[in-house]
């Protein structure tokens, strides 16, 4: 009787959180070991269809690093990364696009599906849903830029009660005979929140969120104190893009960023459903 006492009091605790975001979008950006560990990804599957059927709309942007390194390495095709961004050739870029619109993306749609959800898998090619220009041509080659999301194509998918999960390969303004384009995750994840005005966008990643000068996790972050960690170099490396994302999608009126780790099981129901949470949260405002 105790145990069922306290299962009962645990979802009395989550129940003003369920409230609040009942009705509202989240755009998580799927990736690291939650992407590659069979018994993470199979949580991560259950926790988006307890976030849809408690009335969140999830919306998924994925990534596939590990897998596009592996099969560059088969194909002997050397990878190349400046500023943390994959310098993309157009044989990179058929490879990019194979493994992250036919692989990855189906897989992680299957999956969400054997959990009786209703997932569809797209990349941002269908239906012109991002259009891109080169970042830096010269610099990255066919790393892209976006220019153009058209939002109503998410929201029709949700309004049929559809969980969009989404490859970051966009299309280029001029079509013709462009293989499109390699969009960085994090940034396509920021700016279709932006697009859609989301609640919430959270990054899971392979560490516990943010950390400061002592190794001491940061639980809130504010724009100021992230400018001051970059300056001094505690925020370094992979982090870098992430708080960038972070920032870009809150300057967008996204309310709340979070960057949380992965490879804690059902860290998105911690994080979205209980009042410490377990990662960084990045706002705007000082609303709760």
């Amino acid at each position: 009787m105790k145990k069922k006492i306290e299962q009962v009091s645990i979802l009395l605790d989550a129940l003003p959180y369920i409230k609040k975001y009942s009705n509202e979008i989240f755009v998580i950006k799927y990736g690291g070991s939650a992407q590659v560990d069979p018994v993470l990804k199979d949580k991560f599957a259950k926790d988006i269809l307890l976030m849809y059927l408690m009335g969140i709309k999830p919306v998924i942007v994925h990534g596939g690093g590990n897998k596009i390194n592996q099969l560059l390495e088969k194909l002997n095709i050397k990878s190349k990364f400046i500023d943390g961004l994959r310098v993309t050739d157009a044989q990179t870029m058929d490879v990019v696009e194979m493994i992250l619109s036919g692989n990855i993306n189906k897989e992680i749609t299957a999956l969400i599906n054997q959990h009786g959800a209703k997932a569809i898998g797209m990349s941002g090619k269908d239906a012109n849903f991002l259009t891109a220009v080169p970042l830096n041509e010269e610099k990255y080659g066919l790393v892209g830029k976006i220019i153009t999301i058209e939002a109503s194509v998410i929201h029709k998918l949700i309004a049929e009660k559809f969980i969009p999960v989404i490859a970051p390969i966009a299309t280029a303004v001029d079509v013709n005979s462009h293989p499109g384009y390699n969009i960085n995750a994090d940034f396509a994840a920021s700016q279709i929140a932006v697009s859609l005005g989301a609640r919430k966008i959270i990054f899971m990643t392979d560490t516990p969120g943010v950390m400061d000068e002592n190794r001491d996790f940061l639980s809130t972050l504010s724009k100021e104190e992230i400018v001051r960690l970059k300056e001094n170099g505690t925020i370094a490396g992979g982090m870098i893009p992430k708080v960038d994302a972070c920032l870009e999608a809150i300057d967008g009126n996204v309310p709340k960023a979070h960057i949380i780790d992965g490879r804690v099981e059902h860290a998105l129901l911690l994080e979205v459903f209980t009042s410490e949470g377990v990662g960084t949260v990045i706002r705007k405002s000082k609303e709760l």
